[in-house]
């Protein structure tokens, strides 16, 4: 068999049958790589040397001082997002909530527990000043309010890059989210869950050419020798 028709072999055993179940899994509206907004945000390590965007999909919001409005927001965040993705090795939750908010994000914490395994949550207490510049740092086109939360929820890649979606709900069809509304279920259900599909499926799919690649090589070289 010469090297053109070993390539086909290895494209059709390796590469076709992974776009067809990301095809099946993400659906065609979404295929494809999600755009970037930002290329690099802040790193949460350079605040809490425990934890780091890098090599990890990321789901990040922003409690700050007002953890009674954003108790549903982040209920609707575990239900739909949280239990569909949390048995991913690379995947987590980081929510930033200021320092004085300790006592509130535990029973939060414990109310989630009963009904969730909180391996892949994480809360981390910062200054005003810490929360503000790392949402600045994702360069979107919204602001933390005064209580510095925010009702959206925001996709960071293992490159530490701030993803954007786009809706698919038919009143706001073909608008560009930079951030998922939590408040909102089928904004979490039907464009929130297919985005972060598509950002494992670029990463599984870059993987998997890198496999074929190095079975290439390793078969070329078995040839010369």
């Amino acid at each position: 068999m010469n090297n053109k028709k070993k390539h086909i072999v290895l494209f059709a055993l390796f590469i076709v049958p992974l776009l067809f179940y990301i095809f099946l899994q993400i659906g065609t509206h979404n295929f494809g790589k999600l755009p970037i907004i930002t290329k690099e945000v802040i790193d949460v390590s350079y605040i809490n040397k425990n934890y780091t965007f890098k090599n990890k999909i990321t789901v990040v919001a922003f409690t700050g001082k007002d953890i009674e409005n954003s108790e549903v927001e982040i209920f609707n965040l575990n239900e739909k997002i949280y239990k569909k993705f949390y048995g991913y090795k690379d995947f987590q939750i980081i929510v930033f909530s200021l320092k004085n908010q300790e006592e509130k994000i535990e029973k939060l914490k414990k109310k989630l527990s009963l009904y969730t395994n909180m391996v892949k949550w994480d809360f981390l207490f910062v200054s005003e000043e810490e929360i503000t510049a790392i949402h600045e740092s994702f360069k979107t086109n919204t602001s933390l309010d005064t209580n510095l939360h925010s009702s959206k929820a925001y996709i960071i890649d293992k490159e530490k890059a701030l993803r954007r979606g786009k809706s698919t709900i038919n009143n706001q069809k073909d608008i560009k989210l930079f951030g998922y509304n939590m408040k909102s279920i089928a904004e979490l259900k039907n464009d929130m869950i297919d985005d972060v599909k598509v950002v494992f499926a670029e990463y599984n799919l870059a993987l998997k050419k890198n496999s074929s690649e190095e079975r290439r090589k390793k078969s070329i070289s078995n040839e010369k020798n």
